[in-house]
């Protein structure tokens, strides 16, 4: 008898093949302390607001008091998110989440009063003030961006009540995240052996890319069949964030959740709207590697299950965790000997959480705060897609540990608009290397699908995301109800587009906005796009060696938020108030597209 593979339990997973969160907190002792030194700063935060304008040395206190209580929380809520997601079935690590959910309320609350009362500064008195206290200099850029956002920051009370609501804003992201990630009970469907296994999330990804149809078909369908029962409760999870993201806009005068978003990091939205429109004038890119597929493929029909497998034959090779790691450090040398330090310690010292387990939340991503190290959290598989997911995520934290390490806590984060530069660059930085040292014409064919596929994924996939995002804040703002029926139906007709008449757009597909967390998230999917096409430029100009290629990018990773992205990209040498750099992206696209069409044909 076939015995079905299960996923390990969490305690079943080598401790080697764990992130050590120790360094946060020793002990659930000291967790607890940093909680109530939280909840007990918070009256004394609030009631700084009294004196705040009174003086130089008053408007510094109230600003690093702020800032530390906002450090001590954070570091509870990145402790709290780390726990969750390693295991969310589990109880108690849900309960932390909770309630660093609750407590990050009632601090926001507690300093609902910072930006009105830096708003209550006339120019002249925060100049004689930046005279009279060299220290509050340090905290220039922060002022200016507070002062940028005058006629969208509320009277205090206004700004409390909506803090307040912080919590309640967020349930529906949190039962879509839990439902995603504990609740849905997939089947067992059979690899490409013939086992029986059960499907997870991060499985579906591998049995997608297998060269059997039938094994590609059977996942799509029984995944999407779960997903599908529940389509009216996911809808209703979604109408409830689009309408928090349309409300909270509105309650700040800005005029769509689109330019609140974007205004957020000083964005112009014309960034947003340039990258839809380029994408649409270049999808015929897409049309033209979408019919190769079907002819490489050989298939009467191609369907939307057909879009991952791999076009040709896998390398002899596999990736295992360990040689990834290995092909990784070569790829990252070009950016110097510190970086690649930096990388090696990442590797040895538990800062990654490997492998998936039981409960584990999906996907991967890199997280942490100021004080400390850039987690990541992986759900490994042996395939280049997850060397590619390591070498993403390694820029993430390399970005987040260079900031850190390089700027005062104030701007020692970075916007989301900027982070996705730098984990496509390595990216990028990875294809450069693999095309620049591979001379096996199978090898090379095979990198270069997987670059064209990842190209798909990030620019015309994410771009396709964002119109769709588009859409259904437009729609709720309009007054339209955002039904299940109306969504998938919207949705399908949005794939045909993308995807053009060679492919067939399977009825399940309607419904694959029922599994995209990024939805829930106030308008961050364009951002991969854009990242994509900026990191394909800046590694050009590393790979070509470029004078002062490498420094420059440094420096912008070294940045933090010392100054708003458009600044800090362009200082990179990146304009992205224009298009030539998505231009660029595109003639990249389609020189290795046309690079791969002539391989497959010999």
């Amino acid at each position: 008898m076939v015995t079905t593979k299960e996923l390990p339990t969490r305690s079943a997973v080598p401790e080697a093949l764990t992130w050590d969160l120790t360094p946060i907190y020793a002990d659930q002792t000291t967790y607890l302390a940093d909680v109530d030194q939280v909840k007990a700063a918070l009256s004394t935060v609030a009631a700084l607001k009294e004196d705040f304008t009174s003086s130089a040395d008053t408007v510094l206190t109230g600003i690093q008091s702020v800032l530390g209580l906002y450090r001590r929380l954070e570091k509870v809520a990145v402790y709290a998110s780390l726990k969750s997601d390693q295991d969310t079935g589990n109880s108690a690590n849900a309960a932390l989440d909770d309630q660093a959910g609750s407590l990050t309320a009632k601090v926001s609350a507690a300093t609902a009063w910072f930006e009105p009362a830096i708003l209550q500064l006339t120019p002249a008195q925060l100049d004689q003030f930046l005279d009279e206290n060299v220290a509050l200099r340090d905290y220039r850029h922060l002022l200016d961006t507070v002062r940028l956002q005058k006629g969208h920051v509320l009277s205090e009370s206004e700004e409390a009540l909506l803090a307040g609501a912080g919590d309640i804003f967020d349930a529906s992201a949190k039962t879509f995240g839990i439902m995603n990630n504990a609740d849905f009970d997939f089947p067992t469907v059979k690899d490409e052996d013939g086992n029986p296994v059960k499907l997870s999330q991060g499985l579906y990804g591998v049995l997608l890319q297998s060269v059997q149809p039938a094994v590609r078909r059977e996942a799509f369908m029984a995944l999407y069949q779960v997903y599908s029962q529940f389509r009216r409760t996911l809808a209703s999870t979604l109408a409830g964030q689009v309408k928090v993201h349309n409300f909270v806009a509105q309650a700040h005068h800005y005029p769509t959740a689109q330019a609140a978003a974007l205004a957020a990091n000083q964005i112009p939205t014309t960034v947003y709207e340039s990258l839809v429109s380029s994408v649409d004038d270049h999808l015929e890119l897409l049309h033209r590697y979408v019919a190769l597929r079907k002819r490489l493929l050989n298939v009467d029909e191609l369907h939307m299950y057909d879009m991952y497998t791999p076009l040709t034959p896998k390398p002899a090779t596999s990736y295992t965790y360990q040689q990834a790691q290995e092909t990784a450090l070569q790829a990252l040398k070009i950016l110097g000997p510190d970086y690649v330090k930096h990388v090696k310690t990442a590797f040895s010292s538990r800062w990654i959480d490997v492998v998936e387990n039981k409960g584990k939340r999906s996907g991967a991503y890199s997280s942490g705060m100021y004080d400390t190290v850039p987690y990541m959290l992986l759900n490994w598989q042996d395939n280049i897609d997850n060397l590619y997911t390591l070498v993403h995520e390694m820029g993430h934290s390399m970005h987040s540990y260079l900031t850190t390490h390089s700027q005062p806590y104030q701007y020692g984060d970075y916007s989301i608009f900027v982070a996705e530069i730098a984990s496509t660059t390595n990216e990028n930085l990875l294809t450069n290397y693999l095309l620049a040292t591979e001379t096996d014409p199978q090898i090379r064919a095979y990198v270069l699908n997987y670059y064209l596929d990842g190209f798909k994924g990030t620019v015309f996939r994410q771009t396709q995301f964002a119109e769709f995002e588009q859409w259904l804040h437009e729609q709720d703002q309009a007054g339209e109800a955002l039904t299940a029926d109306r969504l998938s139906e919207h949705y399908l007709h949005l794939n045909e587009r993308y995807y053009g008449d060679d492919v067939v757009s399977d009825p399940q597909i309607a419904d694959e906005w029922t599994r995209i967390p990024h939805f829930y998230y106030n308008y961050y999917v364009y951002q991969y796009a854009t990242g994509f096409a900026a990191a394909s430029t800046l590694a050009e100009r590393m790979s070509t060696k470029q004078p002062d290629a490498v420094k420059d990018y440094l420096g912008y990773l070294k940045a933090g938020s010392s100054a708003f992205p458009i600044e800090v990209m362009h200082r990179a040498g990146v304009d992205m108030t224009k298009p030539d750099y998505l231009n660029d992206a595109f003639k990249v696209f389609e020189a290795r597209l046309d690079e791969f069409e002539t391989l497959v044909n010999r």
